[in-house]
C-alpha cells in the first residue's frame, strides 16, 4: 500500500466505496488521518465498516465540519451531466475535491528515494482506445526486459494499492478521463497519449470537455516526456503546444495513418511495420505482422506507443522486439478464443463504441460480426466504410431488431441472444473466416460489464471448438 502523506490528523471524507475508494480510505487512515466513509449503497457501507472504517453520513448538513479534504471515486459525476449532490455540497462549504489518483500522485515519493541509485519512474496512459492495451504491453515487455514493474489504475490494482517502488522501480498507469479531469496532482514522467474519439460526452459536457479531460495529464502534469499520437486535429493541437519545436525530442509522435520522418522523434507503423525515426534518420524497424497478441492497425497503434516508453526507458529495439512477441493479448481486446477448421473465434467485447468496433473490423479480411447491446449516440452509421469486410452480421441485445436497422445492406440476422449468435456464426462460417465479437455498444442491456459479454461468447464458442 502506498501511505498517504500530509494528512495526519486530517479529517478526509471518502465517497464511492468500490475499489478505489476503499484503497484511499485505507490509505489515508495509514497515512494518519481520519478517513470518514459515504457511499449510496447500504452494502458498500457494511463492507467498509466490516473493515473497520468509520462511516460518516456525508448527506447530513453538518457534515462537512472540520473536513480538511474529499476524495472522490471515478464513478461519481461532479460537473456534468450534472454534479452528485454530496461532491456540490462540499464544494458549497469550500472543501477541496480530490480522488485517488490526486493522492497517489502527492504520496508516492518519500525520503527513502534519496538513497535508491536509480529514481522510480511513473508511466501514466490515458487515451481513448487501447490504453487497457498500451499499458499491459508496456508492463509485459518491462517483465520480460527485467525491470522491476507495477501495472495500476484502471487496470491491475488500484492506484493506493500496488507497493512502494523500489530503487529504478517504475508503476505504470491506465488512466481514465474520469481520473485524469478531477485530480488535483499529476506529476507522471512519461504521460502517453493514444488517440481521442468521442465517448463520455453526457460526463464531460462535449467532446471539448472530454479532450479536456485528458489534456490535463500533460498541460497540469508536465511529464518530462510525452508520446503522442498525431491522428487526430486535437492531438496534433496538444503536441503543438508542448512542444518548442519540429525538433524536440521531448514529445514522441506516433502514427498509425502517415510516415513520420521529420526532424523530432517519431515512430510509426506502416502495412505491419513499426519504424522509428530520429532527425530525418531511421533509426529501427520492427515486423509485427507474425505478432499474435498485437493484431490488425490499432494494437500496431499501441505497440508505437509502448516501444516510445521503451525507448525513452533505455531499451534497444532488437531487445523491444523480443519482448514484444511473447505477448498474448488482453482479455477481451481482440482476443484470440480459439480456432477450429479454419476458422477464428475473437473475442473483442470492449469494443464498446464504434471507433474500437472499427479498429476491430479493420483487423480481419471475412468477417462473422457480433455486433449490438446498448448502442450509443450516433447509432452504426460510422461503421459503414468497413462493413465490406462483414460477410454477415448476427445481431444482439433486447433491441436487436432496431439495431438491425442501422446497418444497411450488410446481410444480417436477428438473434438476440449470444447463444443464438454464436451458434448461427460457427455453423455458417467457412475456412478463412473470423467469427468477430466486437459490439459496438455498452454491455448493459444484457450483461453487468463488457467482461462478462466476453465471458459469454467466450462460454458458446467452447460448443464449437
Amino acid at each position: 500500500m502506498i501511505p498517504a502523506q500530509g494528512v495526519d490528523g486530517a479529517r478526509i471524507a471518502v465517497l464511492g466505496l468500490g475499489r478505489s475508494g476503499l484503497s484511499a480510505a485505507h490509505a489515508l487512515a495509514e497515512g494518519g488521518a481520519i478517513a470518514l466513509c459515504w457511499d449510496d449503497s447500504e452494502a458498500a457501507r457494511d463492507k467498509a465498516a466490516g473493515q473497520g472504517l468509520t462511516l460518516h453520513d456525508l448527506t447530513r448538513r453538518d457534515a462537512w465540519e472540520g473536513v480538511a479534504r474529499l476524495i472522490v471515486s471515478p464513478g461519481i459525476p461532479h460537473l456534468y451531466p450534472a454534479p452528485n449532490a454530496i461532491i456540490a455540497a462540499a464544494m458549497a462549504a469550500g472543501v477541496p475535491v480530490d480522488n485517488d489518483i490526486g493522492l497517489f500522485f502527492r504520496s508516492l515519493a518519500t525520503p527513502e528515494w534519496d538513497r535508491f541509485e536509480t529514481t522510480p519512474k511513473v508511466v501514466a496512459v490515458t487515451g481513448s482506445n487501447g490504453k487497457s492495451t498500451t499499458s499491459a504491453l508496456i508492463h509485459h515487455a518491462l517483465d520480460a526486459l527485467g525491470r522491476d514493474s507495477q501495472l495500476a489504475g484502471n487496470i491491475g490494482r488500484g492506484v493506493l494499492d500496488i507497493d512502494p517502488p523500489c530503487d529504478g522501480g517504475i508503476v505504470v498507469l491506465e488512466l481514465s478521463s474520469y481520473q485524469t479531469e478531477l485530480a488535483r496532482a499529476l506529476t507522471p514522467d512519461i504521460g502517453v497519449f493514444t488517440n481521442l474519439s468521442p465517448d463520455h460526452l453526457d460526463r464531460h459536457g462535449g467532446m471539448g470537455g472530454y479532450f479536456a479531460a485528458k489534456r490535463r495529464l500533460f498541460a497540469e502534469g508536465g511529464p518530462d516526456r510525452a508520446v503522442i499520437g498525431v491522428d487526430e486535429a486535437e492531438t496534433r493541437f496538444l503536441v503543438n503546444q508542448l512542444s518548442e519545436g519540429a525538433s524536440d525530442d521531448r514529445v514522441i509522435r506516433i502514427s498509425v495513418k502517415a510516415k513520420l520522418d521529420g526532424p523530432g522523434w517519431n515512430v510509426f507503423a506502416r502495412k505491419g511495420y513499426l519504424a522509428e525515426y530520429r532527425k530525418g534518420r531511421q533509426i529501427a524497424s520492427i515486423d509485427l505482422r507474425q505478432m499474435p497478441g498485437l493484431p490488425g492497425a490499432h494494437n500496431h497503434q499501441n505497440a508505437c506507443a509502448a516501444y516510445a516508453v521503451l525507448r525513452t526507458l533505455g531499451h534497444a529495439p532488437k531487445a523491444i522486439e523480443d519482448a514484444f512477441h511473447s505477448f498474448t493479448g488482453l482479455p477481451h481486446r481482440s482476443q484470440l478464443v480459439g480456432e477450429a477448421n479454419g476458422i477464428r473465434f475473437v473475442n473483442d467485447s470492449k469494443a464498446t463504441n464504434v471507433d474500437a468496433a472499427a479498429q476491430a473490423l479493420q483487423a480481419f479480411d471475412r468477417i462473422r460480426w457480433i455486433v449490438g447491446g446498448q448502442i450509443k449516440d450516433g447509432g452504426l452509421d460510422a461503421l459503414h466504410p468497413h462493413l465490406d469486410r462483414v460477410a454477415k452480421a448476427y445481431v444482439i441485445g433486447r433491441h436487436a431488431a432496431e439495431t438491425a436497422l442501422m446497418l444497411g445492406e450488410c446481410p444480417h440476422a436477428v438473434c438476440t441472444t449470444m447463444e443464438e449468435a454464436v451458434a448461427a456464426a460457427a455453423r455458417e462460417a467457412q475456412p478463412g473466416d473470423t467469427v468477430l465479437l466486437a459490439p459496438a455498444a455498452a454491455s448493459f442491456d444484457q450483461y453487468d460489464n463488457f467482461e462478462k459479454r466476453g465471458d459469454a461468447f467466450i462460454a458458446e464458442v467452447s460448443k464449437h471448438l
